[in-house]
C-alpha cells in the first residue's frame, strides 16, 4: 500500500481543521509535520491501520498543542458555560473520525471538517 496519500490526506484535514480555528501558524504546521513523520513510522509496521491516520494524526496535534499552548479544539458547544473544554478524537482507534464534545455526548464534525461546526 502506497502511505504517502494517506499521510498527505491525514495533513490536510488536521490542517484544514488548525485554520478554521485560527492556530495554524509555523509553529503549528511544524507540529503537524512531526506527527506525520511519526505516523509514517507507525503505518509502515501496521500497513492494516492506514485508516486510522487522521485521527491518530489530530489526536498527536492535539496533544503536543496541549503541552505549548493549552487546549485545542475548544468546544464551542460549551464555551459559554465558563468551563471550556477541548474537544476529543472519537474513535479514539477507528475510521472516519470526528470531533466530539465529551461533555454533551454530541459529534459536532468529521476530522478536517471542524470550520463547519464552528461557523454560526
Amino acid at each position: 500500500m502506497d502511505l504517502e496519500p494517506v499521510l498527505h490526506a491525514a495533513r490536510a484535514l488536521v490542517l484544514a481543521d488548525l485554520s478554521a480555528c485560527g492556530v495554524d501558524g509555523p509553529d503549528t504546521v511544524s507540529l503537524v509535520e512531526d506527527a506525520v513523520a511519526h505516523r509514517r513510522w507507525w503505518a509502515e509496521q501496521w500497513p492494516e491501520g492506514a485508516d486510522y491516520l487522521a485521527g491518530l494524526v489530530a489526536q498527536d496535534v492535539q496533544d503536543a498543542l496541549l503541552e505549548r499552548y493549552g487546549r485545542w479544539p475548544l468546544c464551542p458547544l460549551c464555551r459559554d458555560e465558563g468551563d471550556p473544554h477541548a474537544l476529543t478524537v472519537e474513535p479514539e482507534l477507528g475510521p472516519d473520525p470526528h470531533w466530539v464534545c465529551e461533555k454533551n455526548t454530541v459529534a459536532l464534525a468529521p476530522v478536517g471538517r471542524l470550520g463547519e461546526a464552528l461557523r454560526p
